[in-house]
């Protein structure tokens, strides 16, 4: 079984736990997915299954969105509400303050990692330190936040929810704690669901429950996406059967017999290469110096 199951992760269970059900529903041993989320959250999982898998390093798009819910006048040393209470102060900050304060979290900042979280220092992960009580300098790093909204807040709670979409390595329970920096009373994330991933939404996920339900009735590998699908922001290259079966068996192409030829791509440009007919072979890349499309990675 070869392609990606998108699953909607349901709390409690890690991204592993959610690999290992998965690979109990289908049989297939061979399984991986493309950004872990905490056990508390929940959304968007997209699990690679059999020769998918060897996209996990080649996905171009993993920009990602959440629906994130925070309360003022607290902190944690995890930065959620499921850590150990480092403090607690007297909020009664208004929306308006609020929403003018995002605007200091929007496009490239600069993030330390938290403390509890999977980033290695020196061989070991950050969580493993912390656990035992030890806490080491961090690299900041630069991300991209393309949107912050406040969707909601309670001003008598102080709690709201906050809708973000950003880039790799993003870390939502570290914005909001600088949201509570920022305005001096601490703040903490409170829940958590990705809301899109690689390109992909909750209205593409099943759940564990639905995925079960589909093993009983042998409509599983309905539920595949194609693994072409990660990699819709490249241009799409037909090409005949003669030239499908030497590009399969890892033979280049020249660039002037495909459909390339009226207009010469870049140096170094990525395509989805496909036998005319639709069946997704793999990846090529353009050598322009010798006119080729060689192969990035094959699928087929």
């Amino acid at each position: 079984m070869n392609g990606v199951l998108l699953i909607d992760k349901p709390k409690e269970y890690t991204s592993f736990d959610v690999i290992a059900v998965v690979r109990g529903v289908t049989g297939q041993r061979k399984a991986g997915h493309t950004g872990t989320l905490d056990p508390n959250a929940t959304g968007v999982l997209p699990v690679l299954l059999g020769n998918a898998t060897k996209a996990q390093d080649l996905i171009p798009n993993h920009d990602k969105k959440y629906i994130a819910d925070f309360k003022l006048g607290i902190t944690t040393d995890t930065l959620d509400i499921w850590g150990k209470v480092l403090s607690r102060t007297e909020s009664d900050i208004s929306e308006e303050v609020i929403l003018s304060t995002l605007d200091s979290f929007r496009g490239e900042i600069w993030q330390v990692p938290p403390m509890f979280s999977a980033v290695q220092k020196n061989g070991q992960r950050l969580y493993d330190l912390a656990r035992k009580g030890i806490e080491v300098e961090r690299e900041k790093r630069k991300v991209t936040v393309y949107s912050l909204e406040l969707l909601d807040f309670d001003r008598a709670a102080q709690c709201g929810r906050l809708e973000i979409f950003c880039s790799k390595g993003t870390y939502v329970r570290t914005i909001i704690d600088d949201i509570g920096r920022k305005l001096k009373v601490g703040a903490v994330m409170t829940d958590l669901r990705r809301t899109e991933a690689c390109g992909f939404t909750l209205d593409n996920c099943l759940t564990l429950d639905e995925l079960k339900a589909m093993k009983e009735n042998g409509s599983i590998a309905d539920a595949l996406t194609s693994v072409e699908d990660l990699f819709v922001t490249y241009p799409r290259l037909n090409i005949s059967p003669a030239q499908a079966k030497r590009f399969s068996n890892g033979g280049a192409l020249d660039i002037s017999r495909t459909a390339l030829r009226s207009t010469p791509p870049m140096d170094k440009q990525i395509f989805r290469v496909c036998e005319n007919g639709g069946m997704f072979i793999g990846l090529g890349i353009t050598d322009a110096v010798k006119n080729l499309l060689k192969i990035y990675k094959l699928f087929r």
